[in-house]
């Protein structure tokens, strides 16, 4: 489980980063609004295939590092990233993983789930938090972008399975 755990922090670190720094100046250069969210969908990945304990402690954890590469305020990406860590482990062994149909509804409700904490959090705390337009296209952009990469981003992590899923029972 530790090792599991451990890999896919690394792997979303590493999405985390490049997203940051290579994605956003691809996406400035076609002049995007958003980009995808490769961390969120690694997360996904790796707590549907370990279960929630795994996916609750690799959602804090790369929320832990998401928050300090973020401007967001400390605790928010915890917050939302340990919610669908968990969320998603939690549907461990009731779904067939397909290679196309179930890793598009993942990531999309994975980003609707992501969108409305946001949202609930913004009604909270009186704006300090911001929260997406489900009016604007940022949102829909965004979770496009991540149904659309999600099967070839399944399928490429399965290569690694060895690393980011623990031993079956």
């Amino acid at each position: 489980m530790v090792k599991s755990i451990v890999w896919a922090v690394v792997f979303i670190i590493v999405a985390g980063i490049l997203q940051s720094t290579l994605i956003a100046r691809f996406v400035f250069f076609f002049r995007i609004e958003t980009m995808p969210d490769i961390a969120l969908c690694i997360l996904v990945f790796s707590a549907y295939q370990n279960g929630m304990m795994t996916g609750q402690i690799t959602g804090f954890f790369s929320g832990l590092f998401l928050d300090f590469l973020s401007r967001a305020p400390l605790g928010l990406n915890i917050f939302v990233r340990t919610v669908i860590g968990a969320l998603a482990g939690l549907i461990r062994g009731n779904l067939i993983l397909d290679v196309v149909f179930l890793p598009i509804a993942l990531c999309a409700a994975a980003t609707l789930l992501k969108a409305g904490q946001f949202f609930l959090l913004h009604f909270l705390f009186a704006g300090a938090v911001p929260a997406y337009s489900w009016t604007g296209a940022t949102l829909w952009i965004e979770l496009l972008m991540n149904a659309l990469i999600a099967p070839f981003l399944f399928d490429f992590l399965k290569k690694f399975s060895v690393l980011l899923e623990r031993p079956r029972e």
